[in-house]
């Protein structure tokens, strides 16, 4: 019988990292599978423990230079905790780099005809600290891809830093009036280091999430022990307990009610704002909100069995697994790194043995062919413009977390959208008032208003809000009883009076055959139907929906023309559901989808393609995960927000072909970026080799080619969405 583990992993420092832990584990005994998250920097493994063990996976990692620990299951905050330090790490490093390398900078460009006395020193004086201090971390990277015998990026800045500066210090001590390129080395160094304290502020999102999913569960339970109730902690609740909830309280844990009835806000877990009623034999949800009544529930699934610790689970498998993108210029340093050095010793080897020029000509050549193969446009050609991307994203309210979503978001085929709160408002409101009884709206309201005024149930909600919104007043109410799942008795002048669902009016033997076509008319436009009646006459009905928004059929028709297929997910029966579909302009849906579910449902979307989730629930949380790309929406949860990539914050879902639009304009960018970075490698390397390039014009083509990256990187600025 397999098992399986997560190692957490440190020292990764691109995606050639994950792709050397992941070939090591591939290829060791026992493995049937292993995805390594570079964003995550952990290890999902499963393994065959007759063959092989955790510890021997960690000593394997290790023998590659990486460290690895075992994932504790209290490993969040610990993750939380490295994530800071971190940050705060690469946040000094950045500051103090930046001092040396503005002014290094400020002198190359603005003191070079007149320079300053002793100002090639000075240089070198502010470049060393930046070079061996700072950019510790390249060279402990290229060494441990050396020693696995691969390259990274790592190996290109290490390289082309180290050309630039040891040829700079050859110069000042051996040449007179040469130029040397501490500056380069320099500022190079520093826009790594900043591009690398950028990307650490995205990372680490997952344990946000959980952490506050995790702050949803109640805290103690009151349990029957001995005939007596005792309040005892969560995680002291056994199965099989008994447990009382009282009216306001939190449900400690998953279980069935075995006495009492209720209404149950769900909407923490399930994201659906209406509350559901409980009776006895009904499951409860732990974590969710008892409204009214007292209830006592038999706990069933406790710990890591509830369904808040599965949706936990689910979020952590997903942000766990593989990222979708493989870093371009990882792949090309893999390659491009070798070639280089190659290049220089061959260039070197010709022009000292073969041609038997002077050792600095032969010198000048190799350097040359380093300096021009400096990494400066590569390493800048993705990171400017994602930088300028997301800023754009930002100026229009799309809050775009990570690069990986930007370089994602034009490759989906599938849209998957929420129902509640996402394509609807996710708040009920009154859609129809339809007097039966010979009495104008505007009493029926009120009637229905008096009565409803002392619920907390939104439905109710939604008809007082309904009658304050055109001024109507309400009456004196007594008697008033809730009667969860079907409606509410209550007398107005004595009178008595009922509204709810036509359960309540057979349960008072009101007659209400002859309206039932106009009921099921309504409810077939995915309404929810109340009727009002007074003593044996029904007087009308009032019809409350949670409607669509204003600008779903638009982002649904401008997503079609995008060309992707989309799709609604709801735990709303067939009949909403295809109502609701049908008035936003959506040919698909899934109809009775339970929370636990989703991520099912995107994760089959995803074996015909590229899917993206949108969505503003908890339940949401796992699908969004799960999918390629997560979109939530600024008003939903937290949680919602921290497990989805693209946050929209103004709430519009016409901003999702805007962000898509965006993902398209800013990879054509990065497309050209590499063009521009390249076409220099390729056309500057032969003719340094050929000795027709010196350092000095080697450094202003590399400076060329990085202003050409970052200017065409800033255009995108102009471009409209």
């Amino acid at each position: 019988m397999t098992q399986k583990t997560t190692i957490k992993i440190t020292g990764m420092h691109c995606q050639s990292c994950v792709s050397l832990v992941e070939r090591a584990l591939k290829k060791h005994d026992g493995i049937i599978s292993s995805s390594v998250n570079f964003s995550t920097e952990k290890a999902s493994i499963e393994y065959d423990p007759g063959v092989t063990s955790v510890q021997e996976l960690i000593d394997l990692i290790k023998t590659k230079g990486y460290g690895a620990s075992i994932q504790k299951e209290s490993g969040i905050k610990d993750d939380e905790q490295q994530r800071k330090a971190e940050l705060k790490v690469l946040k000094f490093d950045v500051l103090l780099s930046s001092l040396f390398a503005i002014p290094a900078f400020i002198l190359s460009m603005f003191f070079m005809k007149d320079p300053l006395p002793d100002q090639d020193f000075i240089m070198w004086f502010l470049a060393t600290p930046v070079q061996f201090y700072i950019g510790r971390q390249f060279y402990s990277g290229a060494w441990a891809a050396l020693k696995n015998k691969t390259a990274n990026m790592d190996t290109l800045i290490a390289l082309g830093t180290s050309a630039a500066y040891l040829f700079s210090v050859y110069v000042i001590l051996f040449t007179e009036g040469g130029h040397q390129y501490f500056e380069a080395s320099a500022v190079l160094i520093t826009l790594v280091v900043f591009g690398k304290y950028l990307e650490a502020r995205a990372k680490g999102k997952t344990s946000e999430a959980i952490t506050k999913l995790m702050k949803l569960g109640a805290k103690t339970a009151t349990v029957i022990r001995d005939s007596h109730e005792q309040k005892i902690p969560v995680g002291d609740v056994q199965k099989g307990d008994i447990i009382v909830v009282r009216p306001g309280e939190k449900i400690p844990t998953d279980g069935i009610i075995i006495e009492g009835e209720s209404s149950v806000d769900e909407s923490m877990v399930t994201g659906e704002s209406i509350p559901v009623s409980k009776k006895e034999g009904d499951d409860v949800i732990g974590s969710s909100l008892n409204k009214h009544g007292t209830f006592r529930f038999r706990a069933t699934k406790i710990g890591s069995e509830t369904m808040l610790s599965r949706i936990i689970t689910l979020i952590e498998e997903a942000q766990t697994k593989k990222a979708p993108i493989q870093r371009f210029a990882d792949t090309v340093s893999g390659y491009f790194v070798p070639a280089v050095i190659l290049v220089a010793l061959l260039t070197f080897t010709a022009w000292y043995f073969v041609i038997k020029a002077e050792l600095g000509i032969a010198l000048m050549a190799s350097v040359a062919v380093l300096v021009i193969a400096c990494p400066c446009s590569l390493g800048l050609a993705t990171p400017t413009a994602i930088m300028v991307g997301t800023g754009k994203g930002a100026k229009h309210g799309i809050l775009i977390k990570s690069g990986e979503a930007l370089e994602t978001a034009h490759k989906l085929k599938h849209m998957v959208f929420d129902k509640t709160g996402t394509i609807t408002k996710g708040k009920p409101e009154v859609t129809d008032i339809i007097p039966l009884g010979g009495i104008d709206e505007d009493r029926l309201l009120s009637l229905a208003a008096s009565i409803e005024k002392g619920s907390e149930h939104p439905l109710a909600e939604a008809i007082v809000n309904k009658a304050k919104e055109k001024g109507i007043p309400t009456k004196t109410v007594t008697d008033f009883k809730a009667i969860p799942g079907h409606g509410i008795t209550a007398k107005i002048s004595a009178a008595d009076y009922y509204l709810g669902t036509i359960k309540l009016m057979n349960d008072y033997n009101i007659d209400f055959d002859s309206r039932e076509t106009d009921m099921h008319d309504l409810e077939g436009q995915g309404k929810t139907v109340m009727v009002l009646a007074k003593e044996k006459s029904v007087l009308g009905l009032i019809a409350v929906a949670d409607e669509i928004k204003e600008d779903s059929p638009e982002a649904i028709r401008k997503l079609e023309e995008l060309g992707l297929v989309v799709y609604m997910i709801t735990g709303d029966n067939k009949r909403t559901a295809e109502a609701i579909a049908k008035k936003a302009g959506i040919k698909n849906f899934f109809a009775e989808v339970l929370p636990i579910d989703k991520a099912d449902y995107v994760k089959d979307l995803q074996k015909n393609g590229k899917t993206g989730m949108v969505g503003d629930g908890i339940n949401d949380a796992p699908a969004l995960a799960q999918a390629d790309i997560g979109i939530a929406m600024g008003s939903g949860t937290d949680v919602a927000m921290e497990s989805g990539s693209i946050v929209l914050m103004k709430n519009s879902l016409t901003d999702i072909p805007k962000a898509i639009k965006l993902s398209k304009l800013t990879m054509a960018k990065i497309r050209q970026n590499m063009f521009w970075a390249l076409i220099y490698n390729a056309i500057g390397i032969p003719i340094a080799a050929a000795g027709m390039l010196n350092p000095m014009i080697a450094g202003g083509a590399m400076a060329l080619s990085s202003v050409s990256v970052v200017t065409n990187s800033l255009l995108l600025k102009t471009k409209k969405l």
